[in-house]
């Protein structure tokens, strides 16, 4: 039941709890508390509707790069608005901004690619890529060769097919997914997961072998690709151990197995250098991006794949008559100017280079956080970070889950002005937007610390374990 306030009022939030559903909410909680309702931003600042103040530290979901109220990029869409709202790009019709968007994307793509497939979000985008994988083997005449290996921790997305990709227990719990044809092999955690007195290499090496060993058990020919974030952001901001990527695809390669880069949080910037790919010597076959592709002030995602995929749709496409997949909103002109902009003000103001600037001292604010007395890791690269909090440093012991440590701290610092976000296991990540100055960093980790102080001090005195 709602609060009587939340009953009765008129207020936003009271006409909020009425009436919507709101995403990855307790959604019991939400209807006693209701939300905090947002009404601005400016820069990486965001403010509710009292006029409280905060450092939107995850960049709202891991997306708005260039944060809020940039100008270029609200005008690129009202001038698109004006000139050609909307327009669909079925049966051979296109719009301006989205051929130049598809140019701009294989101009700067980490790999050779031959074609871009427009979609609305990350998770529409790795949805694609299952058909797409599908679609490619049967072209190859290899019709049992279907199965497509994700990670544990993974997160792909929240359609049936990528919400099944993803290794996170939530997604799946009563929801009665996954779907067939979706496996999972270990999660690259070094922290969490690397055996005593074994190296980064020598646990990315025993990666490698379980994948192997999940390929040989399911049969080579039943296994047609791999995908993987290059930093696991939802499962903990996952950074890969030491040659992690090259031992794994390695093993592809051996088996004929093709790789599937989700640069959905990755993509344009975040890790330091444009794709998170370029970070990690990922060689994709495949590569999914959305988010920062237009800062997040319209929906649109894309899917580039190698001329050898796009030839077997080709083929396929003159089997049935017509490549028959699609959305309404594929290439929406509006979404697609944004997404250029974007792009364009990206090398203008070089926001790779600003990342660059600033990630040292990102980096090392983070990795100042390794004393506190809450924080068992600290894992980062680029602008994007999370600290893994824990009962015992030494053994590195996890708090009773029903302590909600990560959700309690994330309140905590979210009533010190920065929002962060918790996320699997007692993590929490910060993912700020990337024009973030270094002095923004050091008021964002001042924040940040005190909320981390404030949980500490409530663990002291109601003596978690």
């Amino acid at each position: 039941m709602s609060s009587p306030s939340l009953q009765q009022g008129n207020s936003l939030s009271a006409r909020d709890v009425r009436t919507m559903i709101h995403p990855y909410t307790n959604l019991s909680t939400h209807l006693k508390d209701g939300p905090l309702i947002i009404q601005s931003g400016k820069g990486v600042h965001v403010y509710d509707e009292e006029g409280r103040e905060y450092i939107e530290g995850l960049a709202g979901l891991w997306c708005a790069s260039f944060g809020f109220g940039e100008e270029e990029l609200i005008k690129a869409a009202i001038d698109q608005m004006r000139k050609l709202p909307f327009y669909h790009s079925f049966a051979s019709k296109s719009t301006e901004p989205s051929i130049r968007l598809a140019e701009k994307l294989l101009e700067i793509a980490p790999v050779p690619f031959s074609k871009v497939f427009f979609a609305n979000s990350g998770s529409e985008a790795n949805d694609t890529v299952i058909k797409l994988v599908w679609y490619y083997n049967n072209s190859r005449g290899l019709p049992h060769k279907k199965k497509i290996i994700s990670r544990q921790k993974a997160y792909h997305g929240v359609t049936i097919a990528a919400a099944s990709l993803t290794g996170l227990p939530p997604l799946h719990n009563d929801f009665d997914l996954p779907i067939q044809n979706i496996l999972h092999t270990s999660c690259p955690h070094y922290y969490r997961f690397g055996k005593d007195g074994e190296t980064e290499e020598e646990f990315a090496a025993r990666c490698a072998a379980d994948l192997e060993q999940l390929i040989l058990k399911e049969g080579p020919e039943t296994v047609a690709a791999f995908i993987a974030e290059p930093v696991m952001g939802a499962g903990g901001v996952i950074i890969p151990p030491a040659t992690y990527f090259e031992k794994m695809q390695a093993v592809l390669k051996k088996y004929d197995v093709l790789m599937i880069a989700d640069e959905v949080i990755c993509g344009f910037g975040r890790t330091g250098k444009m794709w998170g790919s370029q970070s990690f010597g990922i060689q994709p076959d495949i590569l999914t991006c959305a988010k920062a592709l237009s800062s997040a002030y319209l929906p649109i995602s894309a899917v580039m794949i190698t001329d050898e995929i796009f030839q077997g749709m080709v083929k396929q496409s003159e089997k049935h008559g017509a490549f028959a997949h699609g959305f309404t909103y594929s290439g929406h002109p509006v979404p697609a100017a944004v997404g250029l902009r974007t792009m364009e003000l990206m090398e203008e103001r070089d926001l790779v280079g600003h990342v660059q600037k600033v990630a040292g001292r990102f980096n090392d604010r983070f990795h100042a956080l390794a004393d506190h007395p809450l924080v068992g890791e600290v894992r980062s690269t680029g602008l994007i970070g999370a600290v893994e909090l824990v009962a015992d440093k030494k053994t590195r012991r996890s708090f009773n889950a029903a302590r909600k440590a990560a959700p309690k701290a994330a309140e905590a610092m979210q009533n010190a002005g920065v929002i962060s976000r918790a996320v699997a296991g007692d993590n929490l990540a910060l993912c700020p937007p990337l024009i973030i100055t270094e002095a923004e960093i050091d008021e964002m980790f001042d924040r940040f610390t005190k909320g981390l102080d404030t949980v500490a001090a409530i663990a002291r005195a109601e003596n978690w374990d």
